[in-house]
């Protein structure tokens, strides 16, 4: 049954992140035509947005060491957007030799996660980037820039709504087209995430350039996603099943959840276009690759029963 609720938004877009964020923090190695079908599959079941791949150094993240591969083999809609992460000049070029239009960066909003992350300084890292985000825009790339650690960070704790503000103010300042507030150790509650959204439309940044990203680690993502959406925002990260967390933050458990997510602005009556059954009997054959289930309450509850 759909029921909307006052003060949200019609229409809603998914930022799939699952053949990205999902997948590089597997612990075995996904074989490349097992990942060029999910990404086919995904876009099957309606998503218009899928973050592939990484362009980093297959020594940081072995599990996307195929990149080149991956988009050598993979079907692309031109109706579709596939944006690819990039950290440095280096991914930067590796992405445009094989066709890439659309990039995203990876910034911190605490210098010891930016320190575990990228082995730079904060400012260390906008440095790197701005040669990257200005390239990038010379050759027509979109560029996304993402904002980790935005609700609390496992070694400085709470994190200053004006810290997060000032590093996404500075990244967007590079000439990023769109920012991710990513609640990388999920801790973050309704409350701090209404409040951060208007930090950061406050430092001047736009809410149609806004997406936020949460992670389910204290069962807070579709709360404050929901927050989220009261506020103003209409892009939502998610990951297929439920896949992920992050290889250099160890409590920080599996992204919400694609159907999850689209179960829940479906009874909104806001529009998405993913077909949630289609997408979970994605997540259903995936997680059979995987040799493991997957952790979405709703892939488990329209999982056929034996």
């Amino acid at each position: 049954m759909r029921v909307p609720l006052d003060r949200l938004p019609e229409r809603v877009t998914v930022y799939e992140v699952g053949p990205r964020d999902g997948l590089q923090n597997e612990k075995s190695i996904v074989p490349v035509d097992v990942k060029a079908e999910f990404i086919t599959r995904l876009a099957d079941a309606g998503l218009t947005t899928i973050e592939t791949t990484s362009f980093v150094h297959p020594k940081w993240i072995p599990q996307l060491a195929d990149a080149e591969d991956l988009l050598g083999v993979l079907p692309r809609d031109p109706l579709n957007r596939y944006p690819v992460l990039v950290p440095n000049e280096r991914g930067l070029d590796r992405a445009l030799a094989n066709g890439v239009t659309e990039i995203a960066i990876f910034g911190s909003a605490t210098e010891t996660f930016a320190q575990r992350n990228l082995n730079r300084t904060i400012d260390e890292s906008l440095a790197m980037f701005e040669p990257v985000v200005r390239r990038a825009r010379d050759e027509g790339l979109w560029v996304r820039a993402y904002v980790s650690m935005v609700c609390g960070d496992p070694w400085e704790g709470d994190v200053p709504l004006a810290q997060v503000a000032s590093v996404a103010r500075r990244l967007m300042d590079l000439g990023c087209s769109a920012l991710s507030l990513g609640d990388t150790i999920g801790v973050g509650t309704p409350g701090q995430v209404t409040a951060l959204i208007g930090e950061v439309v406050g430092a001047g940044i736009p809410l149609d350039r806004i997406a936020v990203h949460f992670h389910d680690t204290y069962g807070q993502a579709l709360a404050n996603t929901l927050a989220a959406l009261r506020a103003g925002v209409t892009v939502v990260d998610a990951s297929a099943g439920g896949l992920g967390g992050c290889p250099f933050a160890e409590v920080a458990t599996g992204n919400l959840a694609t159907e999850d997510l689209v179960w829940m602005l479906d009874g909104l009556g806001i529009e998405t276009g993913v077909d949630v059954r289609k997408l979970a009997q994605t997540s259903l054959w995936m997680a059979d690759r995987l040799g493991r289930p997957s952790p979405s309450r709703v892939v488990q509850a329209l999982a056929p029963k034996e």
